[in-house]
């Protein structure tokens, strides 16, 4: 019989090569020092913990090919409860606890779990909103502490073995951020998953041994299949923006952690704590920056925090991830031609075609254009998901198939392919302004801005109809920039200076840009678009 390829086999077979490593760590408060107290499990540890975890959902009628809607804590429950999910062959539905109450009983209800395992406000939930929650016929209730265990007294040990699944079983449903529109339920099977830790392992170089502390959740269910030491952050999942970065700083340099994944605006705050104490983090190899464009200054803030390790920016989706990856040695700035995301993950194939905004039923449908010209990406390779989740139109629209049985995913990012075969990315396409001489993409006008020390983030929008819109400029000043006037004026001498942004002839000043929860990084510019339609406008001659 072929080896399985179930996820969940690595845990048991780290439990074996070190299982005296330490597998997870969740804080649980203070030492009298100051230092972080952790509750400390081991590789075996963790395996024993997983096996009681297996143990209680089978007592409680779980059973394979259940899909199993997953609200916990993150920490222990989030990590046991998964992999005992993907043992035991069940479907974990894993839901961003920020997007929005609409939107989270809408993936819900479409989603349709046979089982809720949750802690106490999410079996409240369920009963409030029982439509959205109909098909859960098991509710099973967890401790809603991070630390909380299953395993009570040391078990006999009887461990069940994984099941054994194809490559092509459905893993697990994981849901987008929605940033640009509804969440959609992304359907992940095992041989994605395992072909995604294969790829991050060799990409990045990491080993056994080393210490990462994720500040996306999920990220931390890799760990265990890599060997890594998890270092649970002090963080709220649904809150990111509001982490204190002093506490992220001590679990890094107390802990020794060695590798770092979270969103640029997560590292721009602490990046800017080390900075206001001449602090670095020599123990840091990498730092994984993802969920939007890293800006310039977060590039050049790199090298000095991070004296023994580099910053790297993977691009992807919760469809296709990682797709390529760039770090701070290879990085170059252009902002005519966006951003530099760096050369194609091995396995992945990307093209750059005509933007339609159609679907196209197979690849000879596209228009594939030349090195050098914007469009729209596509690519395929082994993480690449081929569904969305009972979403038959959403996924007729994000994917295309090719005559030798590959799907391709459409990345709704405009972006070009260098000479060399470097990918560049320009923008989300549903946020390009239209207007009568062409398109406007996002970054490229919006890298012209971000220099300028009054610009806390900026968002390119479109006034009017596409075809004819104006493109103009929303800015979020730092703390403190009060004339606006004056801003106005500058940013406008700034524009004139540049050929994609010599049109913008209107700035707006919004207090707090909406962002997407999961990241806090991604700008919702087409609410911007909708606010600026009746706030007002500075122009850069303006006196007033």
């Amino acid at each position: 019989m072929a080896e399985s390829a179930n996820i969940a086999r690595h845990l048991p077979l780290m439990a074996m090569r070190q299982p005296e490593q330490a597998a997870v760590k969740i804080p649980r408060g203070r030492n009298p020092p100051g230092d972080i107290d952790y509750l400390t499990l081991s590789f075996a540890e963790l395996d024993l913990e997983v096996d009681a975890w297996v143990a209680h959902l089978e007592h409680n009628g779980v059973r394979r090919g259940d899909r199993v809607l997953v609200l916990v804590r993150q920490g222990l429950p989030l990590i046991a409860a998964a992999f005992a999910l993907f043992k035991l062959g069940a479907v974990p539905v894993i839901i961003d606890p920020g997007m929005g109450r609409k939107n989270f009983l809408a993936c819900v209800a479409r989603s349709k779990p046979r089982v809720l395992l949750g802690i106490p406000s999410a079996q409240i939930m369920g009963w409030i909103f029982r439509s959205a929650f109909a098909s859960v016929e098991v509710r099973l209730w967890v401790s809603g502490s991070a630390t909380s265990r299953m395993l009570r007294e040391p078990p006999t040990r009887s461990a069940r073995e994984c099941c054994n699944v194809v490559p092509a079983s459905l893993a697990a449903i994981l849901f987008t951020s929605g940033s640009t529109g509804a969440p959609k339920g992304v359907c992940y099977e095992h041989g994605m998953f395992d072909a995604q830790v294969g790829l991050i392992r060799d990409i990045y170089g990491i080993g056994p041994g080393e210490v990462d502390l994720p500040m996306l959740p999920v990220f931390a269910l890799f760990n265990p299949a890599l060997g890594m030491t998890t270092v649970v952050p002090e963080l709220d999942p649904s809150q990111p923006a509001q982490v204190d970065p002093e506490r992220i700083v001590r679990a890094i340099l107390q802990e020794k952690v060695t590798n770092s994944f979270g969103s640029p605006t997560l590292w721009r705050r602490i990046f800017d704590h080390c900075l206001a104490r001449r602090l670095t983090l020599p123990g840091l190899r990498r730092v994984l920056c993802a969920g939007a464009a890293v800006p310039a200054s977060l590039w050049t803030d790199a090298k000095q925090i991070l004296p023994n390790g580099r910053l790297h920016s993977p691009y992807g989706a919760t469809e296709a991830l990682p797709v390529a990856t760039i770090s701070s040695d290879e990085i170059e700035f252009r902002s005519e031609s966006g951003a530099l995301l760096g050369n194609l993950v091995p396995g992945n194939k990307v093209k750059i075609i005509a933007a339609t905004g159609r679907p196209l039923s197979t690849l000879a449908d596209a228009c594939e254009l030349p090195a050098g010209e914007t469009g729209e990406i596509i690519v395929t390779g082994p993480t690449t998901t081929k569904e969305y989740d009972r979403l038959p139109d959403a996924t007729a629209l994000a994917k295309i198939s090719s005559m030798d049985g590959a799907v391709w995913h459409r990345m709704g990012d405009a972006g070009s392919l260098d000479a060399t075969g470097r990918l560049w990315f320009t923008g989300r396409l549903a946020e390009g302004v239209v207007t009568a001489n062409g398109i406007l993409y996002t970054e490229p006008s919006e890298q012209v801005f971000r220099s300028h020390p009054q610009v806390a983030r900026c968002a390119l929008i479109g006034l009017g109809p596409p075809g004819r819109q104006q493109p103009a400029l929303v800015i979020q000043p730092v703390a403190g920039s009060a004339d606006k006037v004056r801003l106005a004026r500058e940013l406008g001498e700034m524009a004139a200076r540049h050929p994609q942004t010599a049109a913008i002839k209107k700035f707006f000043f919004h207090p707090a840009f909406p962002v997407d929860v999961r990241h806090n990084a991604k700008i919702h510019r087409l609410s911007l678009a909708r606010w600026a339609a009746t706030a007002r406008a500075f122009a850069p001659g303006s006196r007033t």
